[in-house]
């Protein structure tokens, strides 16, 4: 290892003298076209509009044209430390997770309803994965869920 040090150090190699004198050559030399002046393009006629947007069937709606977004939730739902259980029946897992005009509903397998003011849009937000459908009604979509 010292031996490479040593010999290093006793002048530039054969490819670092190359390149120092091709460095020397090319030092005041400007490529070709760099300082010249950009040729304009000529105008060209103008493009045709083209309609660009998904054909009707395939468009997703947006937020706003949606009444509400659901989920199903087949673990126990646990708010605070606690499991949430249905007022009425006491059923505490298999739940849809209803998202409605910045409410979160619980819907149990049952049927039975109840809000949770403890969860919020952002908590839904964060836990749904995205829609694999839309549907045109409630009880439509129920079924899509296997309720």
């Amino acid at each position: 290892m010292f031996h490479r040090i040593r010999r290093r150090a006793k002048g530039p190699s054969e490819a670092q003298r190359q390149f120092a004198e091709l460095a020397a050559r090319l030092q005041n030399q400007v490529p070709p076209g760099f300082a010249a002046p950009a040729v304009e393009p000529e105008p060209a006629e103008p493009a045709a509009a083209v309609d660009d947007f998904l054909p009707p069937e395939l468009r997703v709606p947006s937020h706003d044209q949606v009444d509400g977004k659901m989920m199903p939730w087949k673990q126990p739902l646990v708010l605070d430390g606690e499991i949430g259980t249905c007022a009425e029946c006491g059923a505490y897992r298999d739940w849809l997770i209803l998202s409605t005009h910045d409410q979160i509903w619980l819907r149990c397998r049952a049927g039975h309803q109840q809000q949770e003011t403890r969860l919020d849009t952002a908590w839904y937000n964060r836990n749904s994965g995205p829609a694999d459908a839309t549907h045109a009604t409630f009880e439509d979509c129920l079924r899509h869920l296997g309720h």
